[in-house]
């Protein structure tokens, strides 16, 4: 019996080069390293180079000769921002084309190779500590993402979304050319998935019942399914999905929060909930976004989704949202609250487990929610 023959099988083979020209005939490219570093709300640092009018760029730098991509983000980082910062993982791998658009027309390039790694979140005293090197940078920033996208060429603002999308789902490698995905397409990159800074992350988290004297505005909800995993739910919008716990605003329908919540979970990402359980509140001491109503109350609870349905509209903006399953510590890191948030989203995964008896999510990659729905255990 004979075996198959593969395509490769009929292509003759090279004749073989000398040393020398085998060298030269080799693919050549520039090799270059970058960091993704945040801050503890989960903005991007960019940095401005005194070369450069108009473009910023991340951490990083050129792999001198010798040097390994990793070694070059330390060295990088090290030189240009005063920090020693150790490398968490490669975040992305980009190939640039050499007559890519957005290499100046008066640059020869071969093309590059970029790594980009996870060099972590800062803490306030790390920020403080940065210094520059004021003849190669003039000035550095925090940055949402969707600023940040402002602030870099388009290719590279490509790779710093997919790289920080990659830290936030916890999903592989991402490998990109030209700044597009070459493999599957993750779920925070296929809605365009953005951390908005939110400026009442650091305000205090109210175990106590919400004062008589309040009104309470809004309710939202940490709504778990059995496996411990929370869902996050993604308003798509010109500058990108910005991603919500289930709940919104409480309107004068709505005999309690918990209505607003069951209502709000329905539209939005067609959840059925039960058992609500109150965790706290935030004060909100203007109102300003509810049409400046002066201090009132924004409620978190925390809920069981008992069936989730197909994918709809919603009616109060008119377009489906995105529908995410995340850990919790995942859900705190994409909504911007920071330390805050993560402290109050193990107070629900605690809450879950003790009236409900779920699991702790294990971690893993950010998933969505099919469009025909779930059935739930």
């Amino acid at each position: 019996m004979t075996s198959p023959v593969s395509p490769s099988d009929r292509i003759a083979p090279r004749a073989a080069l000398p040393g020398a020209q085998a060298a030269t005939s080799r693919h050549a490219a520039w090799l270059g390293a970058a960091a993704i570093i945040t801050d503890e709300v989960g903005r991007v640092l960019l940095v401005h180079p005194t070369y450069r009018d108009d473009w910023w760029l991340l951490p990083g730098g050129v792999v001198e000769a010798g040097e390994h991509p990793h070694g070059t983000c330390r060295r990088e980082i090290t030189e240009e921002l005063g920090l020693d910062l150790p490398l968490a993982a490669v975040l992305v791998v980009h190939s640039l084309s050499p007559r890519h658009l957005d290499l100046q027309a008066d640059t020869t390039c071969p093309g590059e190779i970029r790594y980009v790694f996870d060099a972590g979140t800062l803490t306030p005293a790390q920020v403080e500590a940065i210094r520059l090197p004021r003849e190669e940078l003039s000035e550095y920033a925090f940055l949402e993402t969707r600023d940040a996208v402002q602030r870099l060429h388009p290719v590279d603002g490509q790779i710093m979304l997919a790289a920080y999308r990659a830290r936030l789902g916890n999903t592989a490698t991402a490998h990109l050319a030209d700044g597009q995905h070459i493999l599957d397409v993750p779920a925070l990159d296929r809605h365009d998935v953005h951390v908005r800074y939110r400026p009442l992350w650091d305000n205090p988290f109210h175990r106590a019942h919400v004062p008589e004297r309040l009104p309470v505005q809004q309710a939202w909800a940490w709504c778990f399914v059995p496996d411990g995993r929370v869902v996050i739910v993604a308003d798509p919008g010109p500058r990108g999905a910005l991603p919500m716990l289930p709940g919104g605003t409480v309107e004068a329908a709505d005999a309690t929060p918990e209505d607003t919540l069951h209502r709000e979970a329905t539209e939005e990402a067609q959840l059925t909930l039960a058992d609500p359980v109150r965790l706290g509140w935030v004060l909100d001491e203007t109102g300003e976004v509810y049409g400046g109503v002066g201090p009132n109350a924004r409620l978190r609870l925390a809920a069981r989704v008992t069936a989730i349905g197909p994918a709809a509209t919603d009616p109060a903006t008119g377009r489906p949202f995105a529908r995410l399953l995340a850990t919790p510590a995942q859900a705190a890191a994409l909504l911007g609250w920071g330390p805050p948030g993560a402290r109050q989203a193990q107070l629900a995964v605690d809450t879950a487990r003790e009236r409900w008896g779920l699991p702790t999510a294990h971690s893993a990659a950010i998933e969505e929610i099919p469009a025909e729905g779930m059935r739930l255990g």
